[in-house]
């Protein structure tokens, strides 16, 4: 992996942490972070200025942009995407823009520009509600939410690439991330920041779905392999735990180590249709593992704590609207 490298959706939670790494390994990174009239990058705004950092504003929607940020790099992550799925529902054609058309924008500069690998970045939602435990990469796709639908059809645009220009690609797929930096509309920070607040009464969800939850470090660190291992083109790579733990499981870990003795109460705009909720999700990572070497190095509790050490940090707390419900 040559030193240039593009991070599509550097501004965003994975993305940062992504970008950080990279940094902190000695490459030159070129940041895209999505264009507003405020002149904000996101998280990019909170990370270490350190190493050779460029940061460009612009739109994965935009074929013509994505050719020219690809230029003169050798390795594209192609992070940018609309994420939440409860937002998916209300504006399912934003989705398909950005995620299906701007995944097809990438590939399309990745090819024109001679890029030596994109990393496409898929979700374990497109497995929808486990048919056996744990998934595999060959488990059947399932699109339970729009969002999941537009990540399926994402990743069938950039193998369509693979298999018909050798587009030398690669599709990871991570399971559920946490950690610092991570969105309100996750189930994790949503009960740190309630009760670093002080509420004693916490609103959530659906509590009895199972999730494979990784450390953000843990997957930042699997999509670097991924673009370092020779050989793995046209594949695709969960990236996991091999473990599976229930919301309700998750909260109280996360009350205990905060020292808190709280009361769950649902919220009903937080639970997803019922033929829309992923019931399980335990995810098998051999295949990446073998291939890269690369295995997580976070348990659930050393996570957690990183995580709420960062959220309680009052600079960091005061950033969330705790109060309000996050789609």
């Amino acid at each position: 992996m040559n030193r240039k490298v593009l991070v599509t959706g550097a501004d965003g939670f994975i993305g940062s942490h992504l970008t950080q790494l990279l940094l902190a390994e000695g490459y030159d990174v070129r940041a895209l972070s999505y264009y507003n009239s405020f002149n904000n990058n996101g998280w990019l705004e909170d990370i270490p200025a350190v190493g050779n950092l460029e940061i460009v504003s612009g739109d994965v929607r935009d074929s013509d942009f994505c050719r020219a940020i690809s230029r003169d790099c050798s390795t594209v992550f192609h992070l940018a995407a609309l994420i939440a799925i409860p937002y998916s529902y209300l504006a399912p054609d934003s989705y398909v823009d950005t995620n299906i058309r701007g995944t097809l924008n990438m590939c399309q500069a990745a090819r024109d520009c001679g890029v030596e690998r994109i990393i496409v970045t898929s979700t374990s939602e497109v497995y929808g509600t486990a048919q056996y435990v744990p998934i595999d990469e060959l488990h059947p796709r399932q699109p339970q939410s729009p969002y999941s639908a537009t990540k399926i059809g994402a990743d069938a645009i950039a193998q369509s690439f693979y298999n018909a220009f050798d587009l030398p690609l690669v599709i990871a797929r991570p399971f559920n991330t946490y950690g610092p930096r991570q969105s309100a509309r996750a189930i994790i920070p949503t009960i740190i920041t309630q009760i670093a607040n002080g509420a004693r009464e916490i609103k959530v969800g659906d509590l009895t779905p199972t999730r494979d939850f990784n450390f953000v470090e843990d997957t930042a660190r699997g999509f670097i392999a991924l673009a370092r291992t020779p050989g793995i083109e046209g594949q695709n790579f969960n990236i996991s735990t091999g473990t599976e733990i229930s919301m309700a499981e998750t909260l109280d870990t996360i009350a205990r180590l905060m020292g808190s003795e709280v009361r769950y109460v649902v919220d009903p705009q937080r639970l997803r249709p019922s033929k829309s909720e992923v019931r399980r999700l335990c995810g098998n990572s051999e295949k990446m593992r073998k291939a890269t070497g690369w295995s997580p190095r976070y348990s659930l509790e050393d996570g957690l704590t990183a995580t709420i050490e960062w959220f309680t940090r009052e600079e960091n707390l005061s950033k969330y609207k705790w109060q309000e419900y996050n789609r």
